[in-house]
């Protein structure tokens, strides 16, 4: 049973924000109300459904004591027992505390792990399979960083993904991505396993992380592309260098001034990151066991060509659809993931 003073509460949250925005408000203030009216708003449209669910119970139970309702009743009656624990449900999970990073855009970076130039190959299909998904979800997908092999593997990608629900969705797509199948270069047809590294961060705002000019070292390199080939003449790549935590990003892919905005956007977004964790490890250990804690050490899911097959090893998931999922159709195994979160966490808040 869902809590109703809980829910009044929320009710009232929401009336009160919506006279506010009806009123004369600074514009500061406006952008915050209104982030919080909109998240609002759906919870309440549920709570508003679930409420009428329950009034609608309570009229059809009375109507048994009349002989001329008892017929719509005892058909009405089955339908509701049966839709409000579902309302329930829902909204126990819209209850759920929210990941302030979920409406963020997201950080992609793809790099090839064990593996040599298969594990390169196989790095590049990861990127056209994000690639794709974005396509297929309506979302902006921007090449920051794109250094490939010689073969067509990728040595180093990066791209920034904006849209609706970017990193709610794709925050559960870090970690080791491994690959079974005969690689190209194979010439004996022997199945090979190598692996890519997938890490997807939460974009941070300057707000979000401060980085004093003392704690980075700008360095400017010429750029090149595959084969050492010189893109340019300039010396337009960039690498910064966060002293404290020893993290070093690098841009090469455009001017030197939108690769310096580049490599600040991807350090602010792997420092937000790092805090981020030390706050979850702080509120529980566990959680980075989890689903979705974005452990990039845990080899997550593998690919399985000669079958067909992909399995995500965090939910026991299988599906024999690779050809579907490599071309972008990440929808039914991120709704898994999504899901199995869910259930996490309300198994945690039931304690």
């Amino acid at each position: 049973m869902v809590p109703l003073d809980k829910l009044a509460q929320i009710t009232a949250r929401f009336e009160f924000l919506e006279a506010k925005l009806n009123s004369a408000l600074a514009p500061g203030e406006i952008a915050a109300l209104s982030r919080e009216y909109s998240d609002l708003r759906p919870v309440v449209e549920e709570i508003s459904a679930y409420r009428t669910a329950l009034d609608d119970l309570v009229e059809a139970e009375g109507w048994l004591a009349d002989p001329e309702m008892r017929d719509l009743a005892e058909e009405e009656l089955p339908r509701l027992k049966a839709r409000i624990p579902e309302m329930e449900q829902a909204l126990r999970i819209a209850l759920l505390p929210k990941d302030a990073a979920d409406a963020r855009p997201a950080i992609l970076e793809i790099r090839p792990g064990t593996g040599g130039e298969e594990a390169a190959l196989f790095a590049h299909d990861l990127w056209r399979m994000y690639e794709r998904h974005s396509e297929k979800m309506g979302w902006r997908f921007e090449r920051l960083e794109f250094t490939p092999t010689e073969l067509g593997g990728l040595k180093e990608g990066m791209a920034r993904i904006e849209g609706e629900g970017v990193f709610a969705r794709l925050k559960y797509e870090s970690g080791v991505h491994r690959v079974q199948r005969v690689p190209e270069t194979e010439a004996g047809g022997r199945i090979h396993t190598s692996a890519a590294t997938v890490a997807v961060l939460p974009e941070a705002e300057e707000v979000d992380i401060d980085i004093p000019a003392t704690d980075i070292r700008i360095d400017t390199m010429r750029s090149s592309g595959a084969g050492g080939q010189h893109v340019n003449t300039t010396d337009s790549a960039v690498r910064i260098t966060h002293l404290p935590s020893g993290i070093v990003v690098t841009s090469s892919e455009k001017s030197q001034h939108q690769n310096r905005a580049i490599a600040m956007a991807v350090l602010r977004a792997r420092l937000y990151e790092m805090e981020r964790e030390r706050l979850a490890t702080e509120r529980a250990d566990s959680r980075r066991a989890q689903v979705g804690s974005g452990d990039r050490s845990e080899r997550i899911r593998t690919y399985n060509f000669p079958q067909g097959r992909m399995t995500d090893h965090r939910i026991n998931l299988t599906l024999y659809a690779l050809p579907q999922i490599m071309a972008g159709d990440l929808g039914e195994v991120i709704d898994a993931l999504v899901a199995h979160d869910q259930a996490e966490k309300l198994a945690e808040m039931d304690g």
